[in-house]
């Protein structure tokens, strides 16, 4: 419904009976041939990772699991908008994220493309480092490509001197005294749904800024704001995939959606309900994806 009523894209829910990454793969790839891309839901980490790569090595047509990279794109507008109104330069400034499942993990890989200055990823156990055992091999690769200094310890920890906190995790994970530690007007994107990490009211005139991923708070951080446009882009343009420029692309988007006169601390993402914002993401996907050569050639 999402896909059709703001993309204009028809979209067929199909439920998988299936326990392993074998299986999913297996199912997707025979039935590929009917449709012009796949969008992957609800798949847990570290599987969800294998899934997708096999499937974007194997087909033709574009594969997004829009739990990460959904997240991940929306994200990142947030997050550039945020940044116009403290004035901090994304190279500069230190994230800590909350949460290194799937869309963590995509959530850091896209800020490290954008190129963020630090990242921390934390879970249960703390923070992510080069060297730390007893984590999966997607937590390894993490923590081997982010965390430069090694930080160590928990996220009340980390977050000491922070600028950002991104909370993909679950409710009441941080306090307002961790956000009183991190560094001058911090933003703040508690994502957890239906209870975030801290709710807004328990910081107000603690952070600068202030998102969640629910409709009554402001600054909603949803994926609906991506998945429609990325395809309805990337069919228009015939892409054999979808790479990260067309998701940067789509950030870009999506952020430029938001007026320099709408621009304020409430309000640094579009409403779910804007439809001139698939408008916007399509054509700068398929321009993306004709850049990056990843389109079907004419016979």
């Amino acid at each position: 419904l999402l896909f059709k009523e703001f993309g204009g894209v028809d979209g067929f829910p199909i439920c998988i009976n299936a326990r392993t990454a074998d299986e999913v793969v297996d199912f997707v790839q025979r039935i590929a041939p009917t449709f012009g891309g796949i969008n992957l839901e609800d798949i847990k980490a570290p599987e969800c990772f294998e899934i997708e790569e096999r499937l974007r090595a194997s087909l033709d047509i574009p594969v997004f699991h829009d739990d990460q990279h959904g997240t991940a794109v929306v994200t990142l507008a947030a997050l550039w908008n945020a940044l116009k109104i403290t004035g901090k330069k994304i190279e500069d400034i230190s994230v800590v994220i909350l949460g290194v499942g799937a869309a963590g993990m995509a959530v850091g890989k896209i800020l490290m493309d954008a190129g963020v200055g630090e990242i921390v990823g934390c879970d249960r156990e703390g923070a992510m480092y080069s060297g730390r055992t007893g984590v999966n091999s997607a937590k390894q690769w993490f923590g081997e490509h982010t965390n430069p200094s090694r930080k160590m310890g928990m996220v009340s920890d980390v977050l000491k001197g922070a600028d950002v906190f991104i909370g993909l995790s679950g409710p009441d994970l941080i306090t307002a005294s961790d956000v009183r530690n991190m560094a001058k007007d911090p933003i703040v994107f508690a994502m957890a749904n239906p209870n975030p990490e801290i709710r807004p009211e328990q910081i107000d005139g603690l952070a600068k800024v202030v998102a969640t991923g629910r409709s009554d708070y402001p600054n909603q951080i949803n994926n609906v704001l991506a998945f429609p446009g990325i395809f309805r882009g990337a069919l228009d343009a015939q892409a054999t995939t979808i790479t990260e420029k067309m998701k940067v692309a789509a950030a870009i988007a999506i952020a430029e959606s938001v007026t320099p006169e709408q621009l304020s601390p409430s309000f640094i993402v579009p409403s779910v309900f804007d439809r001139s914002v698939v408008e916007r993401v399509a054509p700068a996907v398929a321009a993306a994806a004709v850049a990056d050569g990843v389109i079907r050639k004419s016979s």
